[in-house]
């Protein structure tokens, strides 16, 4: 199943327009099929982490914070990502357990709103600025939320290009996601004119690790898809 992005009819109705065109903000995970209609360009989920995972992440050494990538499908994914997890020594337990629902809750509804069998999820821990720049992403849609670190910084359309041309020097409005914010940004794929600019913080020198998902639809890059039989990478 591939095609155009899902338009929920619920979805509007659960969604707020908020300060510039085409941006929405929603109060439940439904409302993030709002991305769906046209002219919306980002759609975010206010929301908070349950208190005791956000602690227990934050305060997890950074080495044992997981870094993978594999292509599932989401009844799958926490049979793919578990070993990961393993691997890296994050400790197990009911909090583990709550990050791999929680990370399987937003695969499966990425599938729904993306029209996708396979989603291509991303967790990885960033100590650097190797995403600094002011940029759109050649996708169609792109699902980022931040687990731990401060979250993606984003610009209104309008000042989309000057954000572009001027990269540091830019010192114009500028947004970021709130903590544990999960948004679908519209990327240049999407047609004409889509496309939210927007950047990872600049954080070196910060002493700070973020712990960043991505998800995406397959594409020529994406690793070959998770199967049982498949050793982990």
């Amino acid at each position: 199943m591939t095609g155009p992005l899902a338009s929920h009819d619920g979805a509007r109705a659960d969604a707020s327009t908020v300060s510039g065109a085409g941006i929405e903000t929603c109060d439940a995970m439904d409302g993030l099929g709002a991305i769906g209609h046209p002219g919306v360009e980002l759609v975010i989920w206010r929301r908070a982490l349950p208190g005791r995972l956000r602690t227990w992440l934050d305060h997890m050494d950074a080495s044992r914070l997981p870094d993978l990538r594999v292509l599932v499908r989401p009844a799958d994914l926490r049979r793919a990502v578990e070993p990961y997890l393993v691997g890296c020594g994050m400790p197990p337990g009911d909090l583990r357990d709550l990050l791999l629902g929680d990370i399987g809750e937003l695969v499966s509804t990425f599938a729904r709103v993306a029209r996708t069998d396979l989603v291509d999820v991303r967790l990885e821990p960033v100590d650097n600025d190797a995403c600094w720049k002011f940029h759109r992403d050649c996708v169609e849609a792109r699902l980022l939320t931040t687990y731990r670190g401060p979250a993606t910084e984003w610009v209104q359309p309008i000042h989309a290009a000057r954000a572009l041309d001027e990269q540091r020097a830019y010192e114009g409005p500028l947004e970021r996601l709130g903590a544990h914010d999960v948004a679908v940004f519209k990327g240049s794929c999407a047609g004409p004119g889509s496309g939210i600019v927007h950047r990872s913080p600049p954080i070196v020198g910060t002493r700070q690790t973020r712990l960043l998902l991505v998800l995406n639809k397959q594409t020529m890059t994406s690793p070959v898809c998770w199967s049982p039989t498949q050793p982990r990478a």
